[in-house]
C-alpha cells in the first residue's frame, strides 16, 4: 500500500543569509512546519534533503569549482537546516550534491522502502532543485505534488514560470490547504483529483 511523503529541499542555512531568501524566510518556514506536522499527525514520512559540498569542493557543481564559491561545506553551520523547521526523531535526511534530490543519492530506494505515492516537494529553489526533482520523480512514474505554499525561490520570475510549466504536466501544484483535505488514511482522492 503506498503513502503520501514529503520531501523538504535545501532549507539550509547559507541560502538565507541575505537577498529575498531571507526575506521570505519566516513564511516559509511557517508553512513548511504546518505541512510537516499535517503530515506527522497521519504518520506520513518526512525526507529532508540538503546540499553539502567537501572543503576542496571536488564534489561541487564546476561552476563553484572554477569560481570557488563555498556554500554548504560539510561541517559548517551553512549547511545545517534552519533550526526553527520542526523535526522529529524518526525523519529521514539525505545529502546531495547537485540539483535533483535523486542525483547520486539514495533517495530511490528509500521512497521505494516507503513505498511512496504521492511524492510531495517544498523547499528550494523552485527554478532549479525543485524543478530538477520534480521532473526526475515524474521520469520514474511517481505522482508528483508540489506544495506552492512551501516553495520559494530567490527569482520570483522563475518561480512562477517554473510553477506554471510543471502544474498539469510534471505535478499538481496545490496549497498545503489542498494537501490537508487529503492527507486522511480514509481519503482516496490522491489519484482523482
Amino acid at each position: 500500500m503506498t503513502q503520501p511523503v514529503l520531501l523538504v529541499v535545501d532549507l539550509v542555512n547559507d541560502y538565507f543569509r541575505d537577498g529575498p531568501l531571507l526575506e521570505q524566510r519566516s513564511a516559509l518556514v511557517n508553512s513548511v512546519n504546518e505541512l510537516t506536522r499535517l503530515f506527522r499527525t497521519f504518520a506520513h514520512p518526512v525526507i529532508w534533503i540538503r546540499q553539502e559540498f567537501s572543503e576542496d569542493l571536488t564534489d561541487a557543481f564546476p561552476q563553484m569549482r572554477r569560481k570557488g564559491l563555498r556554500v554548504t561545506i560539510a561541517g559548517t553551520e551553512g549547511a545545517r537546516l534552519l533550526s526553527d523547521l520542526e523535526r522529529a526523531q524518526d525523519d529521514h535526511e539525505l545529502i546531495k550534491k547537485r540539483y535533483s534530490a535523486f542525483f547520486q543519492t539514495e533517495l530511490d530506494a528509500l521512497l521505494s522502502r516507503l513505498q511512496a505515492s504521492p511524492l510531495v516537494l517544498a523547499g528550494i529553489n523552485t527554478h532549479a532543485c525543485i524543478r530538477a526533482t520534480a521532473i526526475d520523480a515524474y521520469q520514474r512514474d511517481l505522482d508528483v505534488i508540489i506544495a506552492k505554499d512551501c516553495v520559494r525561490s530567490y527569482d520570483e520570475g522563475h518561480h512562477r514560470i517554473t510553477l506554471r510549466y510543471l502544474d498539469g504536466k510534471v505535478a499538481r501544484v496545490w496549497s498545503n490547504v489542498e494537501i490537508a483535505s487529503l492527507l486522511s488514511p480514509t481519503t482516496q482522492a490522491w489519484h482523482a483529483a
